[in-house]
C-alpha cells in the first residue's frame, strides 16, 4: 500500500445506532439499556426534522443519517441530562441538533477533504457531487438553529452557537496546517480542541443544563466532554495507521494522502532518524506515494502510536476524573464505560 492509496470495501449499514459500542458485553449492555428509549425517540426527531419540500434535500440528508455512526453527540447529551434527573423530552430535541450540527461537518469535511468513503460506503460528495454536499450541509445548519430558537433559551443558543463558531475555526486552522511538516503538537492539539472536542464539550453541556444542573456541574460536564472528545480524536489517529479498513469504515492512510500532520507524525518528524524525517516532510508536504509502508513502519516501530495511545489515555483519564462529583447512577457508569470505551476501541 502507499501513500494516498484507496482501499475500498463494502458493509452493511448498521440500524441500531447503540450496537456500535463495542468495548465489552458490558458495556454494550449498559449503555444500550439506559438510553435505548431517548435513542429511538431522537431518531425520530431527526426523521421529522430532516423533511424538506426539496427533494435533493430530503435525499442527501437522509443518505447520510442513515450510515449510521457511534452517535456519541446526542448519546453525551442523553446520558448527561439522565445523570442529572432530567424527566422532560427537551433533551431529545438538543441531541437531534447536536447531530445535525455534527452531519453537516462530515459533509462540508468530506468535500474539503476530497473524501470517497465514509463508515462503508461512498460519501456524499462522490455520490452527489461537491455543490449538492455543501449545500445540503448549510440546511442542517440552519435546520439546527431553526431547533435551538424553538426551544427558547437564551443559554442554549449561547453553547451552541459558540460551538459552531470555534468548529468553524478548527475547520480554517486545519486547512492551514495542510501539507505542513513543521506543525507543532500543541497547534495540532487545538485543531483537535476547536474542530472535534468542542461539539462533545457543548453536547454534555447542554444535557448538565437541560436537567437544571449547577453552572459548576455544568463546567465539570463540559470537561468531560471536552477531554472524551480529545481521546477519541486522537485514537483515530492511531486507526489511520494501525486501524483495519472494514472495520474503521474510511480508507486507511487518509490522513497522510491528504496532507494531515497528525500525532503519530508530528511525533516521528520531532524523534524519528533524518532518513525517517526526510520521508515524513516530503510525504506531508508533496504527496509523495510511493514511501507509505517505510513511513507506516517508522510510525509503528518508533513508538509514535503508542505516544498518541498514550495522550488519548490521559486525555479519557481527564474524562473520568471531571465527573466524579456526578451522582452515582447507570448513567453515569455509561459515562465511564464510554471513556473507556474511546481508548480501548479498534472502530
Amino acid at each position: 500500500m502507499v501513500c494516498g492509496q484507496r482501499v475500498t470495501y463494502n458493509r452493511g449499514t448498521l440500524t441500531n445506532v447503540t450496537s456500535r459500542f463495542a468495548l465489552s458485553n458490558n458495556a454494550q449492555n449498559t449503555i444500550t439499556s439506559t438510553i435505548a428509549a431517548d435513542m429511538d425517540a431522537v431518531n425520530l426527531v431527526i426523521r421529522q426534522r430532516l423533511h424538506s419540500e426539496v427533494a435533493l434535500v430530503n435525499q442527501i440528508a437522509e443518505y447520510i443519517i442513515s450510515a449510521g455512526g457511534k452517535r456519541i453527540r446526542p448519546v453525551l447529551v442523553l446520558l448527561v441530562a439522565n445523570a442529572y434527573g432530567y424527566k422532560g423530552a427537551a433533551h431529545h430535541e438538543l441531541a437531534a441538533v447536536v447531530e445535525f450540527i455534527h452531519t453537516a461537518t462530515l459533509l462540508h469535511d468530506d468535500v474539503v477533504d476530497e473524501s470517497s468513503m465514509r463508515r462503508g460506503r461512498q460519501t456524499a460528495n462522490a455520490l452527489f457531487g461537491n455543490a449538492a454536499s455543501v449545500l445540503v450541509g448549510d440546511f442542517l445548519y440552519s435546520r439546527a438553529f431553526q431547533m435551538m430558537v424553538s426551544l427558547d433559551s437564551m443559554r442554549v443558543m449561547q453553547i451552541l452557537s459558540d460551538a459552531t463558531n470555534v468548529i468553524a475555526e478548527g475547520e480554517v486552522l486545519q486547512l492551514l496546517n495542510m501539507h505542513d511538516p513543521d506543525v507543532s503538537e500543541e497547534s495540532y492539539l487545538q485543531v483537535i480542541r476547536s474542530k472535534t472536542a468542542k461539539l462533545f464539550e457543548a453536547a454534555a453541556e447542554l444535557g448538565a443544563l437541560v436537567a437544571g444542573a449547577s453552572d459548576e456541574q455544568i463546567a465539570a460536564a463540559g470537561e468531560y466532554g471536552r477531554s472524551l472528545g480529545t481521546a477519541f480524536q486522537l485514537i483515530d489517529d492511531v486507526l489511520d495507521y494501525a486501524g483495519d479498513a472494514e472495520a474503521i469504515g474510511k480508507n486507511v492512510g487518509d490522513d497522510l494522502r491528504e496532507g494531515k500532520p497528525t500525532l503519530p507524525l508530528i511525533w516521528l518528524m520531532e524523534n524519528g532518524t533524518e532518513e525517517q524525517r526526510a520521508l515524513v516532510r516530503s510525504c506531508i508536504e508533496n504527496g509523495d506515494e510511493q514511501h507509505f509502508d517505510t513511513i507506516l513502519a517508522a510510525i509503528t516501530t518508533s513508538g509514535a502510536l503508542d505516544y498518541t495511545r498514550r495522550a488519548a489515555e490521559v486525555a479519557a483519564q481527564r474524562a473520568t476524573d471531571a465527573i466524579a462529583g456526578m451522582p452515582d447512577s447507570e448513567y453515569k457508569q455509561s459515562l465511564l464505560h464510554l471513556a473507556r470505551f474511546s481508548v480501548d476501541r479498534s472502530h
